[in-house]
């Protein structure tokens, strides 16, 4: 049963990485099930389009608009990252066109410059994009939010230490846990050996990659005996190119799947059909968890991790701390998987929340925003 609709519309911002897209989506989905509010889809590139053409087709309440400096780009209709425009002209150019908004949407800090430089009467709701103990909780911007999203009680918490107001921060449970639209739902693999799914964060102070990134993938192909997903934060090839040399080098084995832009990268698939998740300090591990498995973690600068919170996830799995051990590691985490079960369970659930109805409650939180703020 619909609710009567606000008045206004909702306008939601599909400018950044396709990375995005999932922990935004669901809430669009769930508002216009839910109501009939006009919703307004602001996409940077004729990626963001198709994808959000495709899926919107039920839903007559949503309109799909290219925000001034929309990108064309070459499209083969799988969702792969595209190359953005320049985000800060495109936001300055989008602003008088979002003054007609009750509500922006937004699932990244930099959209909420527009909030925090120009007087706006529209609310900006952020909802969050990953969780973890390395999130930056700190920048300025995310004090020019109206409401911000996140996905437990732990999280919210953690803004609340900070100073932050507790009527604009809600836990709603984890929002991409409720996208539908994944690519894989089985491994692509023609076989059935262990998948193991290598996510190197892109960060090079957070990353495994740069110390023993390529050595680490090396002898997982050389010993044959797993199926690797190497599918990386989207962004690493910006700061480290020689990934996509190693991806040619190794990306035609059967048991070698690479991922670097790919939609399913981002959607929930990987962490979804992986047997073993082998990273570092990449958020993705707390998505993985949401079915406990077996975990490892790369130790390749050496962090005396132990105690701090910043690495409060490597409890959930054997620590390596030299590389040549990495393939000894990946043979024992099945049998030491009983060691870390339930603290893999606790860990995801105070981290993620709910992990069904997020984007339901999310949109009933847009849907009180609307309610409690004028409309012109």
């Amino acid at each position: 049963m619909t609710s009567a609709p606000p008045k206004g519309k909702v306008a939601f911002l599909f400018l950044g990485e396709t990375l995005l897209i999932p922990h935004l989506y669901p809430i669009v989905e769930a508002l216009a099930a839910t109501s009939d509010v006009p919703i307004h889809l602001w996409v940077s590139t004729s990626v963001h389009e198709s994808l959000l053409t495709r899926w919107t087709a039920p839903f007559s309440s949503v309109r799909i608009r290219r925000v001034p400096g929309f990108r064309r780009v070459a499209d083969d209709g799988t969702g792969r990252n595209p190359v953005l425009p320049a985000k800060i002209p495109m936001l300055v150019r989008l602003l008088p066109y979002l003054r007609s908004a009750q509500v922006v949407v937004c699932a990244e800090q930099t959209s909420l410059w527009l909030p925090r430089l120009f007087p706006m009467r529209a609310k900006f709701v952020k909802t969050s994009h990953g969780v973890g103990s390395m999130s930056a909780r700190d920048d300025p911007r995310r004090r020019a939010a109206a409401l911000t999203l996140v996905p437990s009680q732990r999280e919210r918490q953690t803004y609340l230490d900070r100073g932050f107001a507790p009527d604009r921060f809600v836990a709603t449970g984890y929002v991409k846990a409720d996208f539908t639209h994944r690519t894989h739902a089985a491994p692509p693999f023609a076989d059935t050996r262990p998948v193991v799914l290598y996510t190197p964060h892109w960060q090079q102070h957070r990353s495994s990659w740069w110390r023993w990134g390529a050595e680490v993938v090396q002898r997982i192909v050389a010993d044959g005996r797993y199926n690797l997903i190497f599918a990386p934060h989207q962004r690493l090839v910006e700061k480290a190119p020689e990934v996509a040399d190693l991806m040619r080098e190794i990306g035609g084995l059967p048991h070698v799947h690479c991922d670097i832009d790919g939609f399913a990268m981002v959607d929930g698939s990987y962490t979804g059909v992986a047997d073993v998740y082998l990273g570092d300090t990449s958020s993705q591990v707390i998505e993985f968890l949401m079915r406990p498995r077996p975990c490892v973690f790369l130790n390749a600068g050496g962090a005396a991790w132990k105690g701090d919170p910043n690495y409060a996830m490597w409890a959930c799995g054997e620590v390596v701390d030299d590389v040549a051990d990495v393939v000894g590691a990946l043979d024992r985490a099945a049998l030491l998987h009983a060691e870390y079960a339930a603290v893999q369970a606790a860990f995801a659930g105070e981290s993620l929340g709910a992990v069904e109805g997020g984007a339901m409650r999310a949109a009933a939180e847009i849907v009180r925003v609307m309610e409690t703020t004028p409309s012109r």
